[in-house]
Parts: structure tokens; sequence; C-alpha cells
């Protein structure tokens, strides 16, 4: 695929169908102590896309407002919602109007990471407005939570190259092209994470949330920071460190040293994942210590389910379910495996 925005992507495939409704992850804070346990959920990647007047596309909207629904049905309810960026798909106020007013209906309070998707069109000035600052820290029963807008990229390509803001989106919607740029936090939001972290203890759980991978996964399809090691490296003196992401539509695990790496589905559509990359392995991927996981298919209502993560014993326990096609049946899939650093 070349230059190949989402929307095409999904139109063109033959896995297209008509409705795509993946709900939330739900993370389990478990600590020593049960009276200190907590829940958080999260929800990404919405991609909600303007039509006209008040027209949306519905796939979109369905797929948010199940994990919506989901959590509000919850009980006892999780202490609090992340999402994880891409609320909108070509970040115009219209869209980011539309998703703020849809997470307005969740009854625990949420928070949000900015996304690519909510970035490249003004530049991150809208999304703002309704939520606050792109990169920001809080503390919560015990661990301490980092926010990172891990989607920059070199002023030259975001400020020179384009003739108008929605060339610039545009070259940041696909998934592949010539004309996109590796994402990065950045020397400014750096100094200030090294500020944060200094005025915290290294045997403090640490839960960092970022849009795109803060770890070289495959530059092509920009699943990539271009400044994780630095990023790493500030993280690296604490005991207990846990990046959460979305971006890549897909499940993956992974460690390095004492970082944690998991990614979250995707409310709007799933990405494939890029076998010939991953198979390939290589110095384009990071030193594996856990195997990167995937269900080796792509179907569009592929990775719904739950995962629970335990902050105590450093596992993960989950449960997908994948659909069925014309070539597959539906299947359902249990499993743990050591994921989180924060035991």
């Amino acid at each position: 695929m070349t230059g190949i925005d989402r929307r095409h992507f999904l139109k063109h495939t033959a896995f297209a169908v008509s409705t795509a409704v993946v709900p939330c992850t739900l993370v389990e804070m478990a600590a020593a102590k049960t009276a200190e346990s907590f829940t958080f959920a999260y929800v990404s990647d919405a991609h909600i896309e303007h039509v006209e007047g008040s027209r949306f596309v519905g796939r979109r909207d369905a797929g948010i407002l199940h994990a919506i629904d989901e959590i509000n049905r919850m009980a006892p309810k999780p202490d609090f919602v992340m999402f994880g960026g891409d609320l909108a798909q070509y970040g115009k106020g219209v869209e980011l109007d539309h998703g703020a007013d849809l997470l307005s209906r969740l009854s625990p309070g949420f928070r949000c990471v900015m996304g690519e998707h909510d970035y490249y069109l003004d530049l991150g000035a809208h999304w703002s407005t309704l939520f606050g600052p792109p990169y920001y820290s809080f503390d919560h029963k015990g661990v301490h939570f980092v926010v990172l807008n891990s989607v920059l990229t070199h002023d030259d390509w975001t400020l020179n190259r384009w003739s108008a803001p929605d060339e610039r989106m545009a070259a940041m919607a696909a998934i592949e092209g010539a004309h996109s740029s590796p994402f990065m936090v950045g020397e400014r939001q750096r100094r200030w994470l090294a500020q944060d972290l200094a005025k915290v203890s290294r045997m403090t759980p640490i839960v960092v949330f970022s849009h795109s991978p803060l770890q070289k996964i495959h530059k092509e399809w920009n699943f990539w920071t271009d400044d994780a090691e630095d990023v790493q490296a500030l993280l690296a003196p604490f005991d207990r460190v846990s990046v959460l992401y979305g971006h890549v539509h897909q499940i993956l695990h992974n460690r390095i040293g004492n970082i944690t790496f998991n990614s979250m589905a995707a409310t709007a559509w799933p990405w494939p994942y890029p076998q010939s990359h991953y198979a390939a392995g290589g110095s384009l991927l990071p030193k594996l210590t856990i195997e990167m996981a995937s269900n080796g298919s792509f179907h569009e209502q592929d990775v719904t389910g739950w995962q629970l993560i335990d902050v105590h014993s450093g596992r993960i326990s989950a449960r997908h379910h994948f659909h069925g096609s014309a070539n597959r049946a539906s299947r359902t899939v249990r499993g743990e495996k050591e994921a989180l650093a924060l035991a």
C-alpha cells in the first residue's frame, strides 16, 4: 500500500463490513493491599468523521458509543476513563466537538491524549480548547500517571512544507505515504518530563499514556517514535513502568528493560499486522523480552474484548473475540501472559 488513508483502505478491503464495534479496555491497578486497588477504562482511536450538516460516519459513532455504554453500565465503575487519541479523523472542529459531546456522556470522569488526527489540521488549537494541555501528569491512589504528546515532528515539516493545513492533515492521515514524517516527543517535552519525574520516588509505579508507541516498531506505517530511546532513558531509573498507547489499532505487548508496553484496541477499526516486517525482525525491531502478540489475521471486527492489567503481579488476563468470516469461524481466546512491569 502506498499513500492509502484509513477510509480508502477500509472501502477497498475485502474484509470491510457494515458495522465495527470494539468495546473499551478495562485496566485493573491491583495493589498488594486490596483496599488500594482500582480500575480505569481505556478507549481510543474513534476517528469520528464528519459527512455533512449534522451527519457523521455512523459506524465510527457506533464504536465509541458502544464503549461508552459498556463503561456506564459497569458496577463498580472505573475511577476514570482515559481516551487514547485520534478522537477525530481530520481534526475538524465539528468532529472534535461531536467527539467531546459523546465523551461527556461518560459517567466517570475522563482525560484525553492527543493523536495526530486531532493535531495536524490546526496544530492542536481546537483540541486544546476542549481538553486542555496536550501533556501533563497526575497522581491517583499511589500511582503517578504521565500523559505525553508523542505525535509531534520536525518544525520544518510541520510549518514550511504545506500550502494549506488540510494538505498537512492528509499527509499524516496516510497509513503508508512518502509525505508523512516520523513522530517524536521533542526536546521541550522531554525536559518537562525529566522535571516532573524528579519529584517522584523511584519506587512509585509509573504509567505513561502516549498515542504513538514509545518504541520503534514499524517506521513505514509510523508505528514509531523517533526519540523513543531518550524517553525510555528518563523512565529507566524507576522500578515499575508501563506505557499504554493507541494508534496502531492492534494488540501488541513488549518489554524493554523495566518498561512494559501495551497497545490498546481502537473503536474505529483494526489495522492488519505488517507481517513481512514483523517476520523479518532485525534492527528495526526493539530487542524483545516478551514476544509481540497478534492474532495473525485481519477482520474489521477483530480484537473485541477486554484486558485486565494487574499492577501487583505484572500479568495481563485477556479475553478476545475474533469474529467469523467466509473463511473462518468465530472464536474466543482467553489467556494470560506477563505484560506490565508494575509489580
